[in-house]
């Protein structure tokens, strides 16, 4: 009996602490709860789930506007594919020209969770947030991914009357944008067939500086890799190898850009890293950090504008749905934001 008492304890023991390993486990290290139903070849080396509000597999003359919303680090496409769909309704007649898109980069959890084909594309939990290859089928970049959304785009079959195309994101998913606004090379199939091309980058965590520079150097003095990507030029992937920081900051500076910040976003921010908190308090002070020290940089006036959402803190539906982030994502009046 004493044997049989002592072997449950250690069962107790057990389970109890399978409980609470998981209860301590990232969030974003857990599978999602939904997988996006449609897919996307990427150069033939694997298939990205996304979210479509329209069938693209044939012709779209009313479309006239695409927007692209990212998620965060939870994968959460779904949440993010209703937060698209509400800004679309609230945009009235210029959301029915429109066509929402959500991709979805999933983890290796996800697709053992939903017993998914193999060749869907999968990446770190972490790492594909600044464009670093996938673990399957096929090292393809996640930057890249987001270049075959665009090549789709640019298809004059599919969409004859396509005039622009909206790379937008909120929190973790405007982290991803503003990288990709400086890495990105999809813009220049749509730039062929005279489709503009805009980032929307609201309230993310952190930025990507052009120089060592940050608004707290103490900080940043004592942290080692401060200036790694995704928060630096050091140590850049391999998509991004085959350009200098000079030219990546000239390409970027060039691009259509509107930072969104909540004015209400002044908790602290999610990022707490040494890298993270070199750049300032909280999301609000992060993001006019970052365009001031752009305005300031040696390379002309950058084609970015900063507008300030009252009232609103870190919530992606409110953000989105705003005077400020309907005239960001559908060109509606009404902003009078900016500083």
């Amino acid at each position: 009996m004493r044997a049989l008492s002592c072997l449950a304890a250690i069962a107790l023991v057990l389970v109890c602490g399978r409980a609470l390993a998981a209860e301590d486990e990232a969030p974003n290290h857990k599978p999602v709860k939904v997988v996006a139903d449609a897919r996307l070849s990427v150069g033939g080396h694997g298939l990205l789930p996304l979210y479509l509000s329209s069938d693209w597999s044939m012709p779209l003359p009313a479309i006239s506007r695409a927007v692209i919303v990212l998620h965060g680090r939870l994968r959460n496409a779904d949440e993010y594919y209703i937060s698209a769909h509400t800004a679309q309704v609230a945009a009235g007649e210029d959301g029915k020209s429109a066509l929402m898109i959500v991709p979805q980069f999933l983890a290796e959890v996800d697709i053992e969770a939903h017993k998914l084909p193999a060749d869907t594309l999968r990446w770190s939990p972490e790492e594909w947030e600044g464009g670093d290859a996938a673990l399957a089928p096929n090292p393809v970049p996640s930057f890249e991914a987001l270049d075959a959304i665009l090549a789709k785009l640019s298809d004059r079959r599919i969409f004859p009357n396509l005039k622009q195309v909206v790379v937008a994101g909120h929190s973790g998913g405007g982290q991803v944008v503003q990288r990709y606004a400086i890495a990105g090379k999809g813009e220049a199939a749509l730039s062929r067939q005279h489709i503009d091309v805009r980032y929307v980058v609201a309230n993310p965590s952190s930025y990507a500086y052009f120089s060592a520079e940050r608004p707290v150097p103490a900080v940043a003095a004592s942290c080692a890799g401060f200036n790694n990507w995704k928060y630096g030029m050091d140590e850049r992937p391999p998509y991004l190898a085959d350009a200098t920081p000079a030219a990546l900051e000239q390409r970027y500076v060039e691009r259509d850009v509107i930072y969104l910040l909540g004015t209400l976003d002044t908790k602290p921010a999610a990022d707490k890293s040494c890298m993270g908190e070199a750049q300032g308090p909280h999301r609000y002070a992060r993001g006019h950090a970052y365009a001031d020290a752009m305005a300031k940089r040696d390379h002309g006036t950058p084609n970015h504008r900063v507008w300030d959402v009252a009232g609103v803190g870190h919530d992606g539906d409110k953000m989105l749905a705003s005077k400020c982030g309907l005239a960001a994502l559908f060109d509606i009046p009404g902003c009078g934001a900016e500083r």
